[in-house]
Order: C-alpha cells, then sequence, then structure tokens
C-alpha cells in the first residue's frame, strides 16, 4: 500500500467571488470537470469531481488577502496535523492557520516552508472499507493532480525541509542551464514534482500540474475560455508535454499529457 504521509492530496482554487461559477465554467472546459457545493455551514466551498473522484475545491478569496490575486494551494497528507505544524515551526516555518477540524474530511492547517511558499496539510480521516483517502494525485488520470512544482528562492534548503517533513527522496536532476538546475523528487519510490530556482516566480511558492489527455488541445480550450497561456507546448523528459498558463482570473496552474489528444 501507497504511504500516505507525503502525498499529494488536495488542491484547492482561491479565487474572486462571490460568482465562483464562472471559475468553475472555465475548469470545467479545460478539465473536464464536474462542481457541486460542499454544503458547509455558513461558508461557501465547492467540490470540483475528475469521474468519481473528488480532485480539488474551490473557495472565495477571503477579505483578508486583500490584493493577493486568485491561486491554487496544494495539500500533502500527513500522519498527525498537529505534529506537523510543530514540526515546520520548529524548521522555521510559518503557520497561516492553525490545525483545525473539518467534518468528515479531516483536520488541516495551512502552511509555508522556511523560503515563503505556501502550501497545506490535511491529516485525512479513515474512509469506510478500503478505500485509501484521497484520490486528486493520480498520475494515470486525465482531471487529476500529476505532477508538483516548487519555486524556491533556496531550493537545496527546500529540498531538506520537505524531506525532513515528509519523507521525499532526491531524484534525478536535469541542468537548464542559466535557469539553475531542475530537481525532481520522489515519494514512495515515484517521481511526484521537482523544485527549482524562482524563474519567472516573483516569490516562493507552488505550481499544480493537472493531466490532460492531448496538451493541444487543453491550450485551445484554456484560451477559448479566456485564460492566458505563458509557457508551452514544451516537451519534458519522459516524453510527456506541458504548458502553464493563468486562468481567466490570474491563478496559475499547468497542465501535462501527450502533445495531442489520441
Amino acid at each position: 500500500m501507497a504511504k500516505l504521509h507525503g502525498t499529494p492530496c488536495w488542491y484547492e482554487l482561491v479565487t474572486e467571488g462571490p460568482d465562483l461559477e464562472g471559475a468553475e465554467r472555465f475548469y470545467a472546459e479545460v478539465l473536464g470537470w464536474s462542481f457541486r457545493d460542499a454544503g458547509m455551514e455558513g461558508f461557501t466551498y465547492h467540490l470540483a469531481a475528475a469521474g468519481d473522484d473528488l480532485v480539488a475545491g474551490v473557495m472565495e478569496k477571503p477579505a483578508e488577502l486583500g490584493e493577493t490575486p486568485p491561486f491554487w494551494m496544494i495539500y500533502f497528507a500527513v500522519e498527525d496535523a498537529d505534529a506537523a505544524v510543530a514540526a515546520i515551526r520548529a524548521a522555521g516555518g510559518a503557520v497561516h492557520r492553525e490545525p483545525a477540524d473539518i467534518p468528515g474530511t479531516g483536520r488541516f492547517a495551512v502552511v509555508a516552508d522556511p523560503q515563503g511558499a505556501g502550501f497545506g496539510v490535511l491529516q485525512p480521516e479513515p474512509m469506510p472499507g478500503d478505500r485509501p483517502a484521497g484520490h486528486a494525485f493520480d498520475q494515470a488520470k486525465p482531471g487529476h493532480g500529476n505532477w508538483n512544482e516548487l519555486m524556491s528562492s533556496d531550493p537545496e534548503a527546500g529540498l531538506r525541509f520537505y524531506s525532513d517533513l515528509f519523507g521525499w527522496e532526491k531524484s534525478r536532476a536535469i541542468d537548464m542551464g542559466e535557469t539553475g538546475v531542475y530537481q525532481f523528487f520522489a515519494h514512495d519510490g515515484a517521481d511526484i514534482g521537482g523544485m527549482m530556482g524562482l524563474g519567472p516566480a516573483p516569490v516562493p511558492c507552488w505550481l499544480p500540474y493537472f493531466g490532460v489527455e492531448g496538451v493541444g488541445g487543453a491550450i485551445a480550450r484554456i484560451e477559448a475560455g479566456g485564460g492566458v497561456l505563458a509557457h508551452g507546448p514544451m516537451e519534458v523528459p519522459g516524453g510527456a508535454h506541458i504548458a502553464v498558463a493563468r486562468d481567466p482570473r490570474g491563478a496559475w496552474f499547468a497542465v501535462v499529457g501527450p502533445n495531442d489528444a489520441p
């Protein structure tokens, strides 16, 4: 059985409100998602599904974030949310939201690594039967999380931090010349993401990649829906292609898959 601790387990879009449906129409066209209200009392939170799997959440940007543009956040599963938050603090990271319970989901917190890249941790509640918690990350299924990329002011320090926290291991590395080294990292024996310098990013951040059946078709849907292509299509090691884009409200994301749909 795959190790839960350190697994990407949820993707969350924090966008301009109150019209969440506008953002959802874009991702429904680009990634094939369907949406429904999570039914949280006093709080609007919508759930995105790819087929039978819940893969992402959509929420209105809180007022305290001010002029912060819309963004995607990645959550990683932990065995103990409170212990993970304590370890993050001890390592020099920040805690933006203290651990709290979500009925029927688990215990979560919103944090940042020592360089300032924000992410979430989630201690999932046990699922009924033998079904493991979390299906948002699946590199074999379109519409699911496929890759997780960190742009950091100190990627070597970042790798040490996340290795200590999640047990990730250094994998292969690619020299990208002036851009620096792109360092793959592995979890439970499989590459799940990469780390690099800041590049064009103004601040350290995580970028989610979602799987698609064809990157060319996804680019066409992104642009038809009012999104902006920033980079790609570009072939990456292994033969897949990627494209990096912004949705119509400015949230950055990426897609990965074959260059053309079958």
